[in-house]
């Protein structure tokens, strides 16, 4: 039996090209507004916001914050991507956003955080810190390998 195409409705967003700079100038407004709301959803400083983003200066970010983002590194953008991936599965996995918030602020010691919480083990400061805990979460909710 043959499979037929992919309906459209159904097809995932394709992926965008971080190393085209017109692609990154196209998402980064967006994307930094994303992630300034998220932050404020998890109530977070902002030098840990600067942390996230790869220890931007807190006069940059405030820049950003007032006159919106210029077309953001790749790195900043994968971090940002990093961080809503963490949330929307925060929110996949639990009853409540509280009890999401609740993990990621709480101690953990399973292996990735040995003992810190998972959001001490983001604020480390490298980008496979944030890499690390979307893993966890991901293969948590069994989508990754």
């Amino acid at each position: 039996m043959a499979i037929g195409p992919v309906p459209e409705e159904t097809r995932e967003a394709p992926l965008v090209d971080l190393g085209n700079a017109q692609a990154r100038a196209r998402i980064s407004a967006g994307a930094f507004r994303a992630f300034r709301d998220t932050a404020d959803y998890l109530g977070l400083s902002i030098s840990n916001r600067c942390r996230l983003l790869g220890d931007l200066p807190q006069s940059t970010f405030h820049r950003w914050v007032e006159k919106g983002a210029p077309t953001l590194p790749r790195d900043t953008l994968e971090r940002i991507s990093l961080v809503l991936g963490i949330v929307k599965a925060l929110r996949l996995l639990f009853a409540s956003d509280e009890a999401g918030k609740r993990w990621l602020f709480a101690p953990n010691t399973d292996a990735p955080f040995a003992g810190a919480s998972p959001a001490e083990h983001m604020l480390r400061g490298s980008i496979a810190h944030l890499y690390g805990v979307r893993r966890y979460l991901d293969s948590w909710r069994g989508v990754w390998p």
